[in-house]
């Protein structure tokens, strides 16, 4: 895994796109303060340059780094989590504009998956995390499902976990200010 992670960290570094095992499911990743890193995710997806990206985190103290202020509950629901999930904060800071939605919300999802978090922590910052499929067709759970566009345009291709990925996608539930919920997907 280490080798896995040091051309990863390569990779990213030199502003480079990302196909990534994940917690859930394949995903595209880079950094996500670079805008032509997030550019080129839209465009290996054919995706709307408006809809906005998650962002892997390994820690509460990263997690921290990239929204205003976390409301109290979310802390709660992380802990109590059976599954992955993804958390839609008020208020993200510290990342491209282009990971934030319209109402400057940020999707954030802390990652048990032991070769995002070791990439995570080696970087020092999170890590864009989107669905390895183009716009509009269904997720990639197994690396055998991800469309050959997708293998040809990112700049690396992790070597892990590519006979046994078959996962879903996290949950998704949106936080506002005051705590209210709502489930965006389950």
């Amino acid at each position: 895994m280490k080798e896995e992670i040091q051309k990863a960290l390569d990779c990213i570094r030199k502003g480079g796109v990302l196909l990534y095992p994940t917690d859930t499911i394949w995903g595209l990743g880079c950094d996500p303060a670079n805008e032509s890193a997030i550019q080129k995710i839209c465009s290996i997806k054919q995706r709307d340059e408006s809809k906005h990206f998650i962002i892997l985190v390994n820690s509460d103290s990263m997690l921290e780094r990239y929204v205003e202020k976390v409301p109290e509950i979310c802390y709660d629901l992380l802990d109590m989590a059976e599954n992955p999930l993804t958390i839609v904060y008020p208020g993200g800071k510290n990342v491209s504009k282009k990971i934030l939605a319209d109402d400057g919300s940020i999707a954030i999802r802390k990652t048990t998956n032991a070769f995002c978090s070791n990439l995570i922590q080696q970087l020092k910052h999170g890590l864009v995390s989107t669905s390895a499929n183009i716009s509009g067709q269904p997720f990639s759970g197994k690396f055998s499902d991800i469309d050959s566009s997708i293998l040809e345009k990112a700049d690396y291709v992790v070597n892990l976990n590519q006979n046994d990925q078959s996962g879903k996608p996290s949950q998704i539930i949106k936080i506002g200010l005051k705590g209210e919920l709502q489930i965006i997907r389950k």
